[in-house]
């Protein structure tokens, strides 16, 4: 510590909460998000499908179940998750070839995504629970 302010040397609080990141980290944080999300939900979507499968009586039940408020906000969850997840690929692939790759065309393109992902997702959600 020789040299060093004494203030300087104390270990500094960080809070996490208070950082505000750029809207393209916001985008590159979601996608990965939304994929661990896609990943998780995957095999309960595929208990779901058999579920339904297996007479007409207990896929009217489970449609009934997906249609209650809880299975509406899952449903927009996952439909967001899977436009965000597809959206924001596009977006880093076409980035990784030098298009849309500079600062004011990247913000853009992030706020696009984000945007669309949600009005998507509610179109998406909405369809399937008015069918």
């Amino acid at each position: 510590m020789h040299g060093i302010p004494r203030r300087a040397a104390r270990p500094m609080f960080l809070n996490l909460l208070a950082l505000r990141f750029p809207i393209g980290a916001v985008v590159s944080i979601g996608h990965r998000l939304s994929g661990l999300l896609l990943v998780v939900a995957l095999p309960f979507l595929v208990a779901f499908f058999e579920r339904c499968l297996e007479s007409e009586r207990i896929y009217q039940q489970t449609m009934a179940a997906m249609r209650s408020p809880l299975g509406t906000v899952i449903m927009l969850i996952l439909c967001g998750s899977l436009v965000l997840h597809v959206l924001a690929g596009v977006r880093h692939l076409l980035m990784d070839i030098d298009i849309g790759s500079s600062l004011p065309i990247a913000r853009r393109t992030a706020w696009l995504v984000l945007s669309a992902s949600a009005v998507a997702a509610a179109t998406l959600a909405g369809g399937w629970w008015l069918s």
